[in-house]
Order: C-alpha cells, then sequence, then structure tokens
C-alpha cells in the first residue's frame, strides 16, 4: 500500500518487529536501497544477461511493495523477460508486452519458459538444478487493432476476428470452435445465444443486406430456443418485435465493449 505525501509517494514496509514503542508500526519505504547489492545483480535467473536494466531484486522489492499473490503484473518492456520470471516465483499472475519479434522468441519466451520448467544455475561454486513450478503460459502475437481513432470497425477486419472480440467482451469466454459452413451464431453462453451480423455472413453484401437485422434476415436463422443478442449494423424491426422474439439488438460499433 502507500499513500501522497505532498509531490512524493511513500510505499509502507511490513510492520516493524521486535518490541518497544516502534513494534508493529508500519514505516515508510525510501527509494535509498542500499540492502541490494548492485554488483553482478544482472547475473541471476541462471542466465547471464549483462546489460539487463531490470535485475530481480530489485522487481521483486517493487512488486513486494506494491502487490499480493494472485495479483496481475504488467510489464510493456518485457525485453529479456525478467518481470515474468520474478512474478512467476512469488506467485503472482503476469501479462508481458515485447514489440521486438526477435527479443521476444530468441530471448524472452526463452527465459520464461526456463523459469517455468526449471533450469540449472550457473555460480563460482558450480551449478545447481532450480526446479520450476511447471506450469505453462500463452504466447499471443497481436493482429491488426479491430477498431480505428475515431472508434468504428477498422477496413481490413474479418468477420472471425471481430467475433472473436464480440463474444469475449459480451460473455467473458473465448469464442467457441466455429465447424460447419458459416453461420451469425458465435455461440450460446449461460443460455443466451450471441449472433453477430458483419462482413456479409449471411451471404448479403449489400449496405442494407446481411448486415442489418430484417424479418427475412432473422427468419434465416437456425431455430434457437432462449434468449439472444445480436449486434448488427442496424436493425429494422420495431420494439415490440424484439421483445416478442426474446431479443437484445446491439448496434456495432456502438455497443461493443472496446477495453
Amino acid at each position: 500500500m502507500y499513500f501522497k505525501d505532498g509531490n512524493r509517494i511513500l510505499f509502507l514496509k511490513d510492520k516493524v518487529e521486535g518490541e518497544g514503542a516502534e513494534a508493529g508500526l508500519v514505516e515508510p519505504l525510501t527509494n535509498w536501497w542500499d540492502d541490494i547489492p548492485w554488483q553482478g545483480i544482472a547475473r541471476e535467473g541462471g542466465v547471464e544477461f549483462p546489460k539487463s536494466k531490470k535485475p530481480e531484486k530489485i522487481i521483486k522489492r517493487i512488486l513486494e511493495m506494491s502487490t499480493d499473490p494472485g495479483d496481475w503484473v504488467l510489464d510493456s518492456f518485457a525485453g529479456s523477460g525478467t518481470t515474468g520470471a520474478v512474478a512467476q516465483d512469488m506467485g503472482r499472475r503476469w501479462i508481458l508486452v515485447e514489440m521486438e519479434s526477435d527479443i521476444c522468441h530468441n530471448v524472452t519466451v526463452q527465459r520464461l519458459t526456463r523459469a517455468i520448467q526449471g533450469y540449472e544455475s550457473k555460480n563460482s561454486n558450480g551449478g545447481k538444478k532450480v526446479v520450476g513450478p511447471g506450469e505453462g503460459f500463452r504466447f499471443c502475437t497481436l493482429a491488426e487493432p479491430l477498431f480505428d481513432e475515431q472508434g468504428n470497425i477498422a477496413g481490413q477486419v474479418r468477420f472471425a476476428d471481430l467475433a472473436a472480440h464480440v463474444f469475449f467482451a459480451h460473455t467473458g469466454q473465448p469464442l467457441p470452435k466455429r465447424t460447419g459452413k458459416p453461420s451469425p451464431l458465435l455461440g450460446v453462453h449461460k443460455g443466451v445465444a450471441v449472433y453477430l451480423l458483419f462482413n456479409g455472413i449471411m451471404g448479403d453484401r449489400r449496405v442494407d443486406g446481411g448486415n442489418v437485422l430484417t424479418g427475412p434476415v432473422l427468419a434465416a436463422f437456425a431455430p434457437q430456443d432462449g434468449p439472444r443478442v445480436i449486434f448488427g449494423e442496424g436493425c429494422r424491426l420495431g420494439a415490440a418485435r424484439l421483445r416478442r422474439e426474446g431479443i437484445v439488438f446491439k448496434q456495432i460499433p456502438y455497443e461493443i465493449k472496446v477495453g
């Protein structure tokens, strides 16, 4: 935890141990960390990273001050993956972002794999086996943005890309695996069917065609019991018809969650 003091932010240490008037009190932690040796600090973690700007002991100190086990840790400049390795060891969950593809594949991923699966440490006293937790992580490559600067759907976006985002943003779950012929039905979550009318999924690419919910478009849907949420560019059905059909219509892009 922390509090602001003028223009400064003071992080708090654990309670003071021992006896006397100071025992049990919480004292501020300054930015003068003379208890951490700097020489050779960039060679931790079983692999030498002589140019590392994020030594493990510093990252651990920061995470101890600002997070608890199970919290998410975000590092937008992953580099060698030190933050993820330390967070993993401390029982934190993590998201790392690295823009340089070569560094990501050849350095970051390798470091995190060793941190999770275990590695042979190297030091002056000989190596020792460090056992990792044996868990895993998901490696993702970002695609082109779904939305432009004005919040409109970008021109290059495909149905599958927008469908994955719409279903996850609406339900919090990944898009179910799609089989068979193209369909506007994305999936059913907690008894509610989720549909997307976009990019001519109904086979009609006219401006007022299959991207707009009309009577004929609705009639072309496969039978579906229960309530439905339909995302589309427009709706020609009245409010009474929508209620009768058990439909909640959401216009895209305005009613798509983007964050």
